[in-house]
């Protein structure tokens, strides 16, 4: 396994080694995602193994346009074209009915399935030498942070990987949101990169955001995204032992003892620093993480989803 800046040359090499039934990891505007390609069970299968994935837990296909969402899913209704005309490239998945001919590995055996065309340039451009769909969640051990650097990825999956094309850290930095279009009133399943507010300003309504379906979707675990290290969230600083690490939006405290890791007040920047901020505190081995409590306001929806799954124990 290696890690290679993206460019023309290695791109053409990642694809070739999709179609070998290889694993790639690539960077996407949200996180960096391990990608097989999703019309071979033999290659999805790989996803599970590498990252220890129960196979009931259903991965996204990503694909380089719009009309290649026929080939994955059927009985297409016409908001999910006006979510994708809206949103796509970017962080938004679609759930959807499954076409036929889509492996029950890549839905979890269900009936529906979830696809989305990525924003970033190296991710499409992959999908397009690839020329097919690629599945993908995020490159790291199942259940634990995401990973928004090559370097994330090669800590977390070593070997596991066939190649890793860098193509720098994640700007969105939280995974993409998920929207089901399967019902009469859509709803959001995950909240991610794309806010509730903006999908009701397309759908003409608030959608509901569900905390758990019948739909099974990437990332709705209770426990998820995680540290190895026992995380709390908490509302203030008092009593804080040296052997603790703090994500805070607060100002630092006068004789705070412990390991302090300053975050941005404005959501977008918070997202965007979070899984790299808990990554190097996780590695420490420090007693606990401690992460305050940030705002109760729209634009933290998904943060507040992250760090609630965070902080719940295995």
């Amino acid at each position: 396994m290696s890690i290679v800046l993206a460019n023309t040359q290695t791109i053409t090499r990642a694809a070739e080694l999709l179609r070998q039934g290889e694993l790639v990891a690539f960077p996407t505007e949200t996180v960096y995602g391990l990608g097989a390609d999703a019309s071979s069970i033999t290659a999805v299968q790989k996803i599970f193994i590498a990252k220890g994935r129960p196979a009931s837990h259903p991965v996204i296909v990503h694909i380089a346009h719009i009309n290649k969402l026929e080939s994955w899913a059927k009985d297409i209704p016409y908001v999910a074209y006006k979510l994708a005309e809206a949103f796509w490239p970017g962080p938004l998945t679609l759930i959807l009915k499954r076409s036929d001919n889509v492996p029950d590995l890549v839905t979890g055996s269900q009936e529906t399935v979830g696809v989305r065309i990525p924003s970033h340039p190296v991710a499409l451009q992959l999908l397009e030498a690839f020329g097919g769909g690629i599945a993908a969640p995020s490159a790291n051990r199942f259940g634990r942070i995401s990973p928004t650097t090559a370097q994330h990825v090669q800590s977390e999956l070593g070997d596991l990987v066939k190649l890793i094309l860098d193509g720098g850290a994640c700007q969105v930095g939280l995974e993409s949101t998920i929207i089901d279009t399967t019902l009469k009133q859509c709803r959001i399943l995950r909240p991610g990169g794309i806010g509730v507010e903006e999908v009701a300003e397309i759908l003409g309504y608030l959608p509901a955001v569900i905390s758990k379906s019948s739909v099974r979707v990437s990332g709705a675990l209770e426990s998820h995204y995680a540290p190895r290290t026992p995380t709390f969230l908490i509302h203030d600083f008092s009593n804080i032992s040296k052997n603790s690490g703090i994500l805070a939006i607060s100002g630092k405290p006068a004789n705070f003892a412990g390991v302090w890791s300053p975050m941005p007040t404005n959501a977008k920047d918070y997202a965007r620093k979070l899984y790299s901020s808990l990554r190097a505190l996780d590695e420490l081995g420090l007693e606990r993480i401690l992460i305050e409590v940030v705002p109760d306001s729209p634009e933290w929806l998904a943060i507040h989803d992250r760090l609630k799954r965070a902080a719940t124990p295995q």
